[in-house]
């Protein structure tokens, strides 16, 4: 089975020498932080997690950690329900019709920080010093919220 995404593809090659590994997991634990909170999410990973579901729900652990802890720092359609595989795939994916005619996850993401930080006067280093913090996630939610309702009218999704 494929994978949406993986931490480790991101802490190898050319990855910021004084960021912990950890940070390659924040951008993938935003997403998934927004399909738990959507119920996006299989039910066997509900069986399997319902804890820790529970707490990154009530802001406990972030979805970075859920990563990390739960999900072996790997994001795959295993995660995911049927419409969480189905929004995945055409928005977390950079390549796909929907991301070129909307946005995809990780332009969003970058362009999200990018505002912050140039609102804030600084300039993250790369896309991987962004914090894993519920602060940040709130700044990123409503885009995904905004893609969520795009994407349900261009693939024409009925709930």
């Amino acid at each position: 089975m494929a994978k949406y995404d993986d931490a480790s593809w991101h802490y190898g090659g050319e990855y910021p020498e004084n960021l912990p590994d950890e940070n390659a997991a924040t951008h993938i634990g935003m997403f998934l932080t927004w399909c738990i909170n959507n119920e996006l999410i299989s039910e066997e990973l509900v069986q399997d997690s319902t804890d820790e579901i529970q707490s990154v729900k009530i802001r406990e652990m972030t979805g970075g950690q859920f990563l990390i802890d739960i999900c072996d720092e790997k994001f795959s359609p295993h995660d995911l329900n049927d419409t969480g595989n189905g929004f995945a795939q055409a928005y977390y994916n950079d390549d796909t019709v929907f991301g070129k005619r909307f946005s995809s996850f990780t332009d969003d993401y970058s362009e999200t920080f990018d505002r912050k930080a140039e609102e804030n006067n600084f300039e993250y280093e790369s896309f991987y010093h962004v914090e894993d913090t519920y602060e940040n996630y709130d700044l990123i939610k409503p885009v995904i919220d905004q893609r969520f309702e795009e994407w349900k009218e261009f693939s024409g999704y009925v709930v």
